[in-house]
């Protein structure tokens, strides 16, 4: 399934500078950044709900929010992409 994540954590303190590297590292780990505070994951369920409660545990909920929007597995539909940057396929094959 397809999930975009996106983020805004304070950046007005230290913490909240750490928390923002932290939380970005958590999602290059499992998705492509697509723009600045935006990733597109694709995870199945499990992956994602453990994606998603080490995320939780890393913002400051008086602070920071996060927000999950589930695309599901017929994505293709519901994604358009208009612009300069390159777009990809997230079931494609990736070289490391």
């Amino acid at each position: 399934m397809l999930v975009l994540i996106s983020y805004d954590v304070s950046t007005i303190d230290a913490a909240g500078r750490t928390r923002l590297r932290k939380v970005a590292k958590e999602c290059q780990n499992h998705g492509q950044r697509v723009q600045n505070s935006v990733f597109e994951a694709d995870l199945d369920y499990s992956a994602f709900l453990k994606l998603k409660d080490t995320l939780i545990k890393l913002i400051n909920q008086e602070q920071d929010s996060l927000r999950f929007y589930y695309l599901g597995n017929n994505w293709e539909r519901k994604v358009e992409h208009v612009g300069a940057k390159k777009t990809y396929n997230p079931e494609g094959v990736i070289i490391v």
